[in-house]
């Protein structure tokens, strides 16, 4: 009894006034929707998928009760590792990115069809991705070949075209595929790089020998000069031969057709001879019209 004397009683009147209170505000802060940029929403109703999708933007008002799911349609980047043979049955793990955008226009139809984004790509971009790999590593002869430039080139073209083709319906736009990395078995990539090993070596050799030959030709060239030198030094020795040759011989000639040269020449010689006291002179054949003096030295010669 005391306890029920205690106890309040809300009139009537002030819950007529508060439910249609809380009401309002429910109803104010459920009948907008703010779709962040770069984002598509799609809006579920009683699990209807509506057709219309809402995109970056404020919209009121909307229905308070519709369950929303959001998309980003901005550019994504996804990262692939697979094994990847070849027809030489070995196995070659590549490393590819796929560059993709999810269509606006078409969340709806993904989110009836195949479900969230990850679900979108877990459903479809993975398995083809992985699929179109394994088909075109088998047209490649050799596991080394996908280290050469044209394979790659090849392989790239081929993804591009081959998602394109089956990922657009699917509301999922390629816009690239690159190769990042090539992981070969381990006893390939230990005999290419022996190869390579053996490729450096021989252009190390090659190298020497260029420089060899280089140096051999510079020892011909320098060979060549000094020839040339000589020969033009002996050209030139000649030349002076010749002339002092032709010197001696107008000489010689001269002396054979003026005899006087010589007595002249000789009397020169005496006169220089006489101006030391210490020489001797002695003439051979005095009564000669020429006579030929002979020069003596001191007393001990």
């Amino acid at each position: 009894m005391s306890r029920s004397r205690h106890q309040i009683q809300i009139p009537k009147q002030v819950f007529l006034l508060v439910i249609p209170f809380i009401l309002l505000i429910f109803l104010a802060t459920s009948s907008y929707k703010v779709v962040q940029p770069g984002h598509v929403a799609v809006a579920v109703l009683f699990g209807e998928v509506q057709d219309k999708s809402y995109e970056e933007g404020l919209y009121f008002p909307v229905n308070p009760l519709y369950d929303w799911t959001e998309y980003d349609a901005r550019q994504k980047t996804h990262m692939e590792q697979a094994g990847v043979p070849s027809q030489d049955q070995l196995i070659t793990m590549i490393d590819v990115s796929v560059q993709f955008r999810l269509r606006s226009s078409m969340a709806a139809s993904m989110l009836r069809e195949t479900g969230t984004t990850q679900q979108v790509i877990d459903v479809h971009l993975v398995p083809k991705l992985r699929s179109l790999l394994r088909e075109l590593g088998k047209t490649v002869k050799r596991a080394e070949d996908f280290f050469l430039e044209e394979t790659q080139g090849l392989l790239q073209v081929a993804l591009i075209a081959g998602l394109q083709d089956y990922l657009a319906p699917k509301g999922i736009d390629i816009q690239d595929v690159l190769i990042r990395d090539i992981d070969l078995p381990d006893f390939i990539e230990a005999a290419i790089e022996s190869k390579k090993e053996r490729e450096q070596e021989v252009e190390k050799q090659k190298a020497e020998l260029e420089r060899f030959r280089t140096e051999q030709e510079q020892v011909v060239v320098e060979a060549r000069a000094q020839r040339e030198a000589a020969e033009e030094e002996a050209a030139r020795r000649r030349l002076l031969a010749d002339a002092q040759a032709y010197e001696i011989e107008k000489i010689n000639q001269a002396i054979s057709d003026n005899p006087a040269y010589v007595q002249l020449e000789a009397l020169k010689t005496l006169g220089m001879m006489s101006k030391d006291p210490a020489t001797k002179l002695y003439f051979i054949d005095g009564d000669s019209p020429m006579p030929l003096p002979l020069m003596h030295l001191g007393e001990g010669n």
